[in-house]
């Protein structure tokens, strides 16, 4: 199975930085820095993405 950016899979979600930010109780900044590779997020709000995502861990592709 290829992997997906951070980006990509919200976009696939149909989901904005805000939605997710909301969602996880963290700055829309935060989102953005996970996503462009600037900030690695933390295991619990990366178990949360992938539940949002509805993607497993293996396939979403971290920058940093």
């Amino acid at each position: 199975m290829p992997n997906i950016t951070l980006k990509a899979a919200r976009v696939n979600a149909g989901l904005t930085q805000a939605n997710v930010a909301e969602k996880l109780g963290v700055a829309v900044s935060t989102v953005r820095n996970w996503e462009n590779g600037t900030t690695f997020p933390k295991q619990p709000a990366i178990e949360k993405m992938c539940e949002l995502y509805s993607v497993s861990y293996d396939y979403i592709k971290f920058n940093v």
